[in-house]
């Protein structure tokens, strides 16, 4: 059996992963602490991984190694037998949405063969994400959030005002928002998750066509491997603050700080994406607890073969 029939093979155990994280940290939604939700999510997915068969690696994870006990990057996770595989995660993606019982919290995490997931530093990046149906070259990471909803907006055949955005709302976004409404766009800020965001703009149902701002490195990488698996654009730009920070790209093996990766840069292997709702949100429900039954809803993808499917699971409390 080859690696590419071997990814959608753990798409099965994959869901299973994300399922324990989320149902853990569902155990600590709306208790105010979000070290231990995401500290539980933690644990409970790490058991799960070393009880599947391959040799995972964790190349997008908690932090180095000296800064998380548990799912450290370069990590090494499963039974050791079976395919290699690299792995990008995070147990607990809206840790303070968990805190706080708010939605959209997800257990999320993507598989790819060794070699075939972007490296990335725990930095910032610059992200544009759009989902299928355009022609390629639509979005351009260099050009104004006003000039990429325009195109965006001629190649879909319709007005700039039928056009919405995801944006993530933060200070730092301001000149993206007034770039988008002076152009006649619509703004669906959301307080956090961009993983979350930048998987709305495959979904018609959730309105939103362009997901653009800058977040979380590891969560861009997420973010590509899902949208790989249902033909979406992405380009992505690392953001660097400090020395510290470029020092982390190096031991990463990025030297040119300055590269726009696209889609097939930041996910180059074929990739399954699961994302388990801890919190009840707009891509899947969240857990709920019901006369000794525990009900999960996932979302997962598969770029193999372009499967997308959510899973309802009901388990022993």
């Amino acid at each position: 059996m080859t690696t590419s029939v071997l990814i959608p093979h753990l798409a099965d155990a994959m869901v299973r992963v994300t399922e324990k994280a989320a149902i853990a940290a569902e155990a600590l939604a709306g208790r105010g602490d979000e070290k231990a939700a995401d500290a539980a999510a933690v644990d409970a997915m790490r058991t799960a991984f070393n009880a599947v068969d391959f040799k995972g690696r964790v190349v997008i994870g908690e932090g180095e190694r000296d800064e998380a006990p548990m799912l450290y990057i370069g990590e090494e996770v499963g039974t050791g037998n079976g395919p290699e595989i690299d792995i990008a995660l995070d147990p607990l993606e809206g840790t303070t949405l968990t805190a706080k019982a708010m939605a959209n919290a997800l257990a999320v995490l993507a598989i790819a063969p060794r070699g075939g997931l972007l490296f990335a530093p725990d930095t910032y990046m610059q992200k544009i994400a759009i989902g299928p149906g355009y022609p390629d070259g639509v979005i351009d990471l260099d050009a104004s959030p006003a000039e990429n909803i325009t195109a965006m907006a001629k190649a879909k055949g319709v007005d700039v005002s039928a056009m919405t955005a995801c944006v993530l709302d933060r200070p730092r976004h301001a000149e993206i928002i007034e770039s988008l409404r002076g152009a006649g766009a619509r703004i669906h800020l959301i307080s956090d998750g961009d993983v979350a965001g930048v998987i709305n703009t495959t979904n018609p149902a959730t309105g939103v066509d362009l997901y653009v701002g800058s977040g979380g490195a590891p969560e861009g990488v997420l973010a590509a491997a899902a949208l790989k698996c249902v033909g979406g654009q992405m380009q992505g730009r690392l953001i660097f603050r400090n020395d510290d920070e470029r020092k982390r790209a190096d031991r990463t093996g990025i030297t040119d700080y300055d590269k726009k990766y696209d889609l097939h840069e930041l996910a180059s292997g074929e990739t399954v994406f699961c994302a388990t709702g801890v919190t009840k949100g707009g891509l899947v429900d969240g857990v709920v607890r019901n006369n000794g039954l525990i009900e999960t809803d996932t979302l997962v993808m598969s770029s193999a073969d372009g499967m997308v499917r959510k899973i309802k699971s009901w388990h022993r409390a």
